[in-house]
Order: C-alpha cells, then sequence, then structure tokens
C-alpha cells in the first residue's frame, strides 16, 4: 500500500515589483509490502520532507535565464524493508543544496514551435566522510550506519530545441544527462538521488528517493542497473528526435499526434559511461491537454536492444500523465 501526503505554498511575485517566485513545501510517503491476500504491515518505508526555493529572472546575458536555490532535507525510515535497497533497517538523513540556471525561449508552453529550453542544475550535500578519521574501516560497517548521512554531488542537464518544418509541423530534439558522484571512492555511491531509466517515467509511486527517467519501448526500470537487490543508476544519457503535429489547437484544449526516435542509457559508475552505447527505440503517440486535467497521452514504442534483464525491450505502450518525455 502507498499513501501520501504534501502540502505546498507558492508566491510568484515575492518583492511585488519583479519576477522573484518563493515555494515552500512538505510532505511524508509511507509504503508497505501489504497487498489483499498477505498483510504485512510491519514492513514499511517512510519519507519525510521538506524544501523551500527561490527563484529569480536574470537580466544578464538577457532575461530569458532564471536561476533557482532550494535547500531540502529528507529523511528516510526504513522498517524491515528489503525491496530494491542496499539496507533493509534505520533512518537516512538527506540534505541538501540546489541550485539550476535555465534559459527558456520558447514561445508557448503547451505546443512550442521554436526557441530553446536548457537546464543546467547542481545539487550538493556536505562532504561528511571529510570529517572522519582518515583510517575510517568502511567495509567494517553496516550499510545502516554508512548512510546515516547521504552525501552526493549530482550534475544533471537537459536540453530541448523546437523547430517548425512547415506549418504547423514541429522538429523537437531533446539531449539529458545526469551524474551522481561521490566524495569517497571507499564509502561508495549514495543509495538514494540516482537514476531509474526505463518505461513511461510516471514518478507518482516512487519512494525510492531516485529520479525517474523515462525511455520508451522498454518495460519500466528495466534500463538501470542493479547492486545485489537494489537499483544503482548512477549515470545517464537520452537523446530524442520527436516529430509533432497539432490536430486540434483551441484554448479549452490541445490535441496533437507524434512520431519518435529515442535512445539512452544508465550505468553504476563514471569509469564505464559509454555515450555511445543506448538502448534504441522508435514509435508513436499522442498528446491531449485539458485545463482542467493537465496533459495525458498515450505513445506505443519499440525497444530494439536488450534491457539489463536480457530481454529484448519489443513492443509497449506508455501512459503519460502530466509529464513529458
Amino acid at each position: 500500500y502507498y499513501t501520501a501526503l504534501s502540502a505546498s505554498f507558492t508566491e510568484p511575485w515575492l518583492f511585488g515589483n519583479k519576477p522573484t517566485s518563493f515555494t515552500f513545501s512538505t510532505y511524508y510517503t509511507r509504503q508497505t509490502n501489504s497487498y489483499y491476500f498477505y498483510q504485512n504491515t510491519g514492513q514499511s518505508m517512510e519519507v519525510y520532507g521538506i524544501a523551500t526555493g527561490i527563484g529569480t529572472r536574470l537580466k544578464w546575458p538577457d532575461n530569458q535565464f532564471i536561476l533557482y536555490n532550494e535547500i531540502s532535507a529528507q529523511t528516510y525510515k526504513l522498517t524491515d524493508w528489503d525491496y530494491y535497497f542496499i539496507f533493509k533497517d534505520g533512518l537516512s538523513n538527506n540534505i541538501s543544496w540546489k541550485i539550476r540556471l535555465q534559459r527558456n525561449s520558447t514561445d508557448q508552453p503547451v505546443y512550442p514551435r521554436s526557441g530553446s529550453d536548457f537546464q543546467l542544475g547542481l545539487q550538493i550535500t556536505p562532504p561528511y566522510s571529510a570529517f572522519r578519521p582518515k583510517d575510517t574501516d568502511y567495509s567494517s560497517m553496516t550499510d545502516a550506519e554508512k548512510y546515516k548521512w547521504i552525501e552526493y554531488h549530482k550534475w544533471t542537464f537537459k536540453g530541448s530545441t523546437f523547430n517548425r518544418i512547415a506549418g504547423d509541423l514541429v522538429l523537437m530534439t531533446r539531449a539529458d544527462f545526469g551524474y551522481l558522484g561521490l566524495y569517497n571512492r571507499d564509502l561508495g555511491y549514495s543509495p538514494f538521488e540516482g537514476f531509474i531509466v526505463g518505461g513511461d517515467g510516471m514518478s507518482g509511486y516512487n519512494t525510492y528517493g531516485s529520479e525517474t527517467i523515462g525511455l520508451r519501448g522498454y518495460p519500466n526500470n528495466s534500463l538501470t542497473p542493479r547492486k545485489e537487490n537494489s537499483y544503482a543508476g548512477n549515470v545517464y544519457d537520452k537523446f530524442t528526435v520527436e516529430l509533432r503535429y497539432p490536430l486540434v489547437l483551441q484554448p479549452q484544449s490541445t490535441i496533437y499526434a507524434l512520431v519518435f526516435l529515442e535512445g539512452g542509457n544508465s550505468w553504476s559508475d563514471i569509469r564505464d559511461f559509454n555515450p555511445f552505447s543506448i538502448k534504441r527505440s522508435a514509435g508513436f503517440g499522442v498528446r491531449v491537454l485539458l485545463p482542467i486535467v493537465g496533459m495525458l497521452g498515450i505513445d506505443w514504442g519499440y525497444g530494439f536492444d536488450k534491457s539489463y534483464e536480457g530481454e529484448k525491450g519489443g513492443g509497449n505502450f506508455h501512459f503519460v500523465i502530466g509529464q513529458q518525455f
């Protein structure tokens, strides 16, 4: 069973005379392994979180740049939880600072015909291991002891361009990259904040503390390496070429069809990263934007390569709610 509670506040004009946004959010999630014929609520994973951030529109190099800063804290509480995780009992604390620089020059948010959107982000925690004795023996510590205070530096890049081919026919190209770095190789990579690649990219039912990356044509999570019983995607890349054509362009609703080529992969270590070793797919789909519901869609993709389980991607349907690939 899965339970989620959240509350957020946003003030888009913090000082009243320029577009400086302020956000505050808090949330709680709880997941158990109980189901209809087997009730065991003693096994659970709980996440407590709080975050606050400020976004400012810059004047240099031009007024299309936005700088966003955020401070957040999460506590992960695991109770006999041995499902896709590196340890099963204990507490982990994640206190981080995030900064993101974005330049968005698209002509409109719903169906862009021109412009681009580039984002460069960095999220870091204090290097706790630097304050421990140099002769600390991490091999003698339990995973719960090693990861009581999570440390990492996380780098992300997302870039999209939109070009009108003819009329309202639009070519969208996109490139994504993410790297979860470490401070101490003896301690190893953080069990949190990695990347889970493959499938529809929907992250609503995910308390694992990772970033979900959709890659159509493959089952969910199937392009993510594993370490023992846990996901270990610490580096990923993804490339997309998408041709879009609108069927309905009205203020009350927008509907467009698309065909796509896509490729990407993930690795457990930056030393194994190969940007040309990608899992390829192709397919088609449709998007519907309704003012009350938001973005809805369905895609069919065919994966040409094998996943980490050794199975070929084949044909897969993917449902889209509220996000873009």
